[in-house]
């Protein structure tokens, strides 16, 4: 099972709401630090999280913790809200988010509560708009959901086994992988003996420490080719590749086309702030 780590350290916070796209909920076996959450109207999608297998319908509510691996499957056209939230933006319910986790990741029937129906579709509008204080107004807003949405959840205590030290491995990977990470730092740092940390990873992600590590330096590297005027070479660097033809073999592993494709293709659909020319790929 291939898994993508979506590597959203600097972003803070994101909403896709059926009734601005026209986008499913669909998405491939992913995991990152953030919160994500489903707010299933109307529809049916099977989401999965950590290996367990959820049947959502309407009403329904879908909360994958920090470092959950996720996907859904649209199995009947959907309405829904979906939040990717940062656990920095609502710092009080930092402790519940990163040292615990839901018996079960579905709130059956949450989505037809009328107060949070209308706290998820005003951080939804707040979201699509500029309008003044936003930015306050949003972790306002969902500070008062998530509290009212984690009272409805049982939460088991993490601070235990593979999953603390896999959450530990995430954690430390995330926060340092521009740096020349090995498993034997990894060991030195966590005090986790680096076969175990191999064993866990490949056990629980099914991905081995390098492509796992790898793959936060191309997410990485993919906002830098959008958002920035730097060289290929300079972004290789500076997201912790070696050699640019080490950086060139990831990037294509993971996004079927090299460091300069992506980025001319970005710029084409419009979404390239800063475009650098005449780069060379080796």
């Amino acid at each position: 099972m291939k898994i993508y780590y979506e590597n959203q350290t600097t972003d803070y916070f994101g909403c896709r709401d059926s009734r601005f796209t026209t986008l499913p909920l669909s998405c491939t076996s992913h995991l990152h630090y953030h919160i994500e959450l489903a707010f299933l109207m109307e529809g049916e999608t099977l989401a999965v999280v950590d290996s367990q297998e959820y049947r959502m319908t309407a009403g329904d509510v879908l909360l994958a913790f920090p470092n959950q691996i996720h996907r859904f499957e649209s199995l009947k056209r959907e309405k829904y809200v979906l939040l990717l939230v940062s656990p920095e933006i609502i710092p009080e319910l930092l402790g519940q988010f990163t040292e615990a986790l839901p018996a079960s990741n579905v709130i059956a029937g949450a989505a037809n509560d009328p107060e949070l129906q209308d706290l998820v579709y005003r951080i939804s509008d707040i979201y699509h708009t500029k309008e003044s204080f936003r930015e306050t107004l949003l972790r306002g807003y969902l500070l008062v959901f998530f509290c009212r949405l984690l009272k409805k959840m049982e939460l088991l205590d993490t601070k235990r086994g593979d999953h603390q030290v896999l959450d530990s491995i995430l954690n430390y990977c995330t926060l340092h992988f521009e740096k020349n990470l090995s498993l034997e730092m990894l060991e030195r740092e966590l005090h986790v003996s680096k076969y175990y940390i191999s064993h866990v990873m490949n056990q629980k992600l099914h991905i081995g420490f390098n492509d796992y590590v790898n793959s936060l330096r191309v997410s990485a590297a993919c906002k830098l080719l959008v958002k920035s005027d730097l060289s290929v070479t300079q972004i290789s660097e500076s997201v912790g590749f070696n050699t640019l033809r080490t950086f060139n073999r990831a990037f294509l592993k993971q996004m079927g086309m090299t460091p300069s494709e992506y980025r001319a293709q970005k710029k084409k659909e419009g979404v390239l702030v800063l475009p650098h020319k005449g780069e060379r790929e080796e």
